[in-house]
């Protein structure tokens, strides 16, 4: 793992598991509280977990694009100062 990697404090943590507990019971209390039928819930509640399913899987998506230029990155200057040591060495 990379050592220079910074980690989120537990107080981040909390927070945003905490934010999207309370936006969850939010949205939930306010679908079954409509003045709707049953079945105009139920696809409000369809389409409500399909936008939290779409959020997690962009923000892995993003999360992994950007994991792999870092290491892409680190590829490509291990191979740069490899290259400049070749070069500097002496005959």
């Amino acid at each position: 793992m990379n050592p220079n990697a910074q980690t989120h404090s537990s107080g981040w943590k909390t927070f945003t598991y905490v934010s999207f507990g309370a936006s969850l019971v939010m949205v939930a209390g306010g679908i079954l509280f409509l003045p709707i039928d049953l079945w105009m819930k139920g696809y409000l509640a369809m389409g409500a977990m399909m936008l939290i399913q779409s959020c997690i899987t962009v923000t892995k998506t993003q999360r992994d694009i950007h994991e792999a230029a870092k290491l892409v990155n680190r590829i490509e200057d291990a191979r740069t100062e490899r290259l400049l040591m070749e070069v500097g060495k002496p005959t």
